[in-house]
């Protein structure tokens, strides 16, 4: 199963949808909150080159934010990234 990280702050709206979809999907994922954290924000900016949350990784792969992974949910390729089993 690939490793998800999601970087959050704790007042974002964006932030909670995103932990909902992925645990709807029984996927676990790392959560980094950034909001009193200059390190850990610095650390998502570097690797995703935006300022917003959430900021969502599966391995190496930059999904982007919430929006993105909705996306990617509804063109079919964020279970197959996630390594779930599509074949129901």
């Amino acid at each position: 199963m690939p490793q998800v990280t999601v970087y959050t702050t704790q007042t974002c709206p964006y932030c909670d949808r995103a932990r909902r979809l992925l645990k709807r999907k029984g996927v676990h994922f790392t959560e980094i909150p950034v909001d009193q954290d200059r390190a850990r924000m610095t650390e998502m900016v570097e690797r995703s080159g935006r300022h917003t949350v959430p900021q969502i990784f599966i391995d190496d792969f930059h999904v982007g934010g919430y929006d993105d992974m909705v996306l990617l949910d509804m063109e079919g390729e964020l279970d197959e990234r996630l390594g779930l089993d599509t074949d129901d």
